[in-house]
């Protein structure tokens, strides 16, 4: 019973450990919006994978009058992301075919300003 409970423990602090540093893709900034960008799964894997993108300012307040949009390659059509209320966070599964870059395209909604970044993948066996 207690090597049960102490499985159950390390199962529940694993789950709640922040991801390897690694493989975390660095924040970029645009005009005065901080963009995070976040995979599940962490590392990423050629195939499926969502994408979060978190917009704060610098002082931390979300940014939620963005059109976010996401592709892997160049020539690909670009997919919306969904936004999560007003929190700042926007979220798309998107396929990957093992390709070294993520496109984010940034743009404010009733404006004509925007701009794309771009974010390195770093997959498991890079390393």
């Amino acid at each position: 019973m207690r090597g049960w409970i102490i499985g159950l423990v390390v199962v529940l602090l694993s789950a709640c450990s922040e991801p390897d540093p690694r493989y975390q893709m660095a924040a970029q900034k645009w005009d005065d919006v901080v963009i995070k960008v976040e995979s599940r799964p962490t590392p990423v894997r050629v195939g499926t994978n969502e994408f979060l993108i978190l917009a704060t300012l610098e002082r931390g307040k979300p940014v939620h009058d963005l059109i976010i949009s996401l592709r892997a390659e160049v020539d690909d059509d670009w997919q919306q992301a969904i936004q999560d209320g007003h929190s700042g966070v926007y979220r798309r599964a998107l396929r990957i075919p093992g390709t070294p870059t993520l496109y984010v395209q940034l743009r404010k909604k009733m404006s004509e300003k925007e701009t794309v970044l771009e974010f390195p993948l770093v997959y498991k066996g890079d390393l």
